[in-house]
């Protein structure tokens, strides 16, 4: 890769952590008191145990919320959570939400865009964007936009946008990103989402670095959580996700199926970890930098295609990203 700073090429660098890491673990003992962080999908999966690591280091967390009801339960344990109202599929939520978090004249160091969907029937929101590329990414990119003000405050901001390896089965296509001109695949929909996050960190670290705000792409691992709440018993019996007992629960755990606190540690990882200071627009995994394989490799193996981090398409996706909100992101 990729980037001006040799620092920030695509390939692994040493690290203490692996697989096996926890996000408590992958914090490296930093004292976060002080600083602010948004974690979208902060109150379920990989999000709530990021929510829980920085709060326990001393961060002041803001989690948006769909379902309050829900958000409420699991934030009970978590002292000094802020809850707010956000729905990434609803622009005018995003401003509001947004704009509630500028009025309070905090700086943003830390956004964390973990909220997604996955594999789900055919809707679209309001303008006709399908819900899966409209929460995962359109809604990501409105936000970090409408944001854009508090994280240049903070001069040493860094934004974590979760992704997926699904992204390696599937091309992204920005000639019918809504599926208007093919017939809809969920999957392939999930998957187009997924890449869609990691340009994203590409081109968003080319704009912010200037400005101090570095950009980073995580691949967590396979984790159960809610996340499969659309996927049916059969389904996740096919993967090897439904155990003996009819449980949502992965057979075992290697390098790729991992438990929920070791499926946060590369988020966290990328969030504050100081072995990463002056990186950015690199794609993570098993808490460190992922190492650029061949587009004829196993896809479900570690390392990231040189596709689903080029910096062209990248700048491509980010324009029609505002074409299809309708909102300039001016750095």
């Amino acid at each position: 890769m990729f980037n001006d700073n040799e620092r920030t090429m695509q390939k692994p660098i040493p690290t203490s952590f692996g697989p096996r890491t926890t996000a408590t673990e992958a914090l490296g003992g930093q004292d976060l008191t002080g600083k602010v962080a948004i974690v979208t999908g902060g109150y379920s999966g990989l999000g709530l145990e990021v929510t829980k690591v920085l709060v326990k280091a001393g961060a002041k967390v803001i989690v948006p919320v769909r379902t309050p009801e829900k958000a409420r339960v699991a934030a009970q344990s978590i002292p000094g959570v802020e809850l707010v109202s956000l729905d990434l599929m609803v622009p005018e939520s995003i401003d509001v939400f947004a704009q509630r978090f500028l009025n309070s004249n905090r700086p943003l160091d830390i956004l964390i865009n973990a909220a997604a969907i996955m594999a789900t029937p055919l809707t679209r929101d309001s303008h006709g964007n399908e819900s899966q590329f409209s929460t995962n990414h359109l809604g990501h990119f409105r936000l970090t936009a409408r944001l854009w003000p508090a994280l240049k405050k903070a001069e040493q901001a860094r934004i974590v946008s979760v992704t997926s390896r699904i992204g390696k089965l599937h091309h992204i296509d920005l000639e019918d990103l809504n599926f208007e001109k093919k017939d809809y695949e969920k999957w392939m929909a999930y998957a187009r989402s997924k890449v869609a996050n990691s340009l994203f960190s590409v081109e968003m670290d080319k704009r912010g670095k200037a400005h101090g705000v570095r950009a980073f792409t995580v691949h967590p691992g396979t984790i159960i959580t809610d996340l499969a709440r659309s996927l049916s018993d059969e389904e996740l019996r096919t993967m090897g996700a439904l155990n003996e007992k009819g449980e949502r629960a992965l057979p075992y755990f290697n390098d790729e199926f991992k438990t929920i606190e070791e499926g946060a540690a590369t988020i966290v990882w990328c969030a504050v970890n100081r072995q990463l200071d002056g990186m950015g627009g690199i794609y993570c995994e098993n808490n460190d930098i992922a190492e650029v394989v061949a587009e004829d490799s196993n896809p479900f193996e570690a390392g990231v295609y040189q596709r689903t981090i080029d910096p062209d398409l990248a700048e491509k996706l980010w324009r029609l990203s505002e074409k299809l909100i309708d909102l300039e992101f001016t750095i």
